[in-house]
């Protein structure tokens, strides 16, 4: 019974530790250094997702890390119900948006299980490097969805940065060779994770605009269905007795349970980010994050970076800033 108490006031003092954050740190500055803080955890996530045991598969991989999110996701979740902020719980939502809120939160969960998969596949086959350019790709799928269903029409100089970072990606996809033959599927493969990244994004925003639901709830909602199918993905796949000899393993847990720190403490610090600042200002200071990432991978990874890598890497920051300007200027 003492135990139940003391963690029911560890949610209690953790839910309100961040309602306290939000009513007396309202300012651009928090949302600045909170995204500095996400440009860290994003340079040193392909690192420690390369660090695991390599006999471990990536689904098994990616499972694990999403159930110690789902983990250090309860606290926060729990602390805010025990508060006035319950979010979605203190909504009344007509029987029609009730399920449409709830057929996007399976569906972006499954989608956000699938990028976690081919996030930890791609960071081992394309290498970390690689991976964590390509993942700067979010913002040419972003343009795609605009123009497709928000039929935004782009300036020309948004259309040179467009291109520009295209050409950067086709040149890391030929490891700076510019010929076909040499094309990376894996580096194509790795893509899939912005592509999906942005296609959840796009049928998230119905539910952040739509109803009260916080970015505690929305994270924990997204792990837990990320969780949940990847685990039948996986007994499919393994079987009951590999998730077991797994799940007792723990050099393999280890590098799992930080991995689900890190990834954790990076969505919800992001959600929190935006808050405070606009998306386009958030994003750009992340964007240097596969810098982190090339000296890390250096330093324990022990991989080798090559020069089309840098070269592909100062245009894609190049791109992306461009980008940013072109559509601030758009927007005067």
């Amino acid at each position: 019974m003492q135990k139940i108490d003391a963690i029911n006031t560890y949610c209690i003092c953790f839910g309100s530790l961040w309602s306290v954050v939000e009513m007396t740190s309202n300012k651009p500055s928090v949302g600045i250094i909170l995204a500095f803080v996400c440009l860290f955890i994003l340079g040193i996530m392909p690192v420690i997702s390369n660090s695991r045991p390599l006999e471990f598969s990536a689904l098994s991989f990616a499972f694990f890390l999403s159930a110690w999110q789902l983990v250090f996701s309860l606290p926060l979740f729990v602390g805010e119900l025990r508060t006035a902020n319950k979010g979605i719980f203190s909504a009344y939502l007509p029987p029609r948006q009730k399920r449409l809120t709830i057929i996007i939160i399976l569906l972006t969960g499954m989608i956000f299980g699938l990028s976690t998969y081919i996030y930890v596949l791609a960071v081992e086959k394309a290498g970390a490097v690689s991976a964590a350019i390509a993942i700067q790709a979010y913002p040419l799928f972003a343009i795609l969805w605009e123009t497709i269903f928000l039929k935004r029409s782009k300036s020309p100089l948004e259309l040179a940065f467009t291109f520009l970072l295209l050409g950067a990606l086709y040149y890391l996809a030929t490891n700076g060779t510019w010929h076909i033959i040499g094309f990376s599927l894996w580096f194509i493969f790795a893509l899939g994770i912005p592509f999906l990244w942005s296609v959840a994004h796009v049928i998230i925003r119905q539910v952040l605009g739509q109803t009260p639901i916080t970015p505690a709830q929305v994270t924990f909602f997204r792990v837990l269905i990320s969780s949940i199918f990847l685990l039948i993905v996986l007994f499919g796949v393994a079987g009951a007795d590999n998730i077991i000899k797994d799940l007792g393993n723990f050099s393999f847990q280890k590098i799992a349970l930080l991995m689900g720190l890190v990834y954790y403490l990076e969505l919800i610090i992001w959600f929190y980010a935006m808050r405070y600042i606009d998306v386009s200002v958030a994003s750009s200071i992340t964007v240097p994050a596969p810098a982190l990432t090339m000296v890390l991978a250096i330093a324990f990874l022990n991989e080798r970076v090559e020069a089309y890598q840098l070269i592909t890497l100062c245009l894609v920051i190049l791109s992306v800033f461009g980008l940013i300007f072109a559509g601030k200027k758009r927007a005067v």
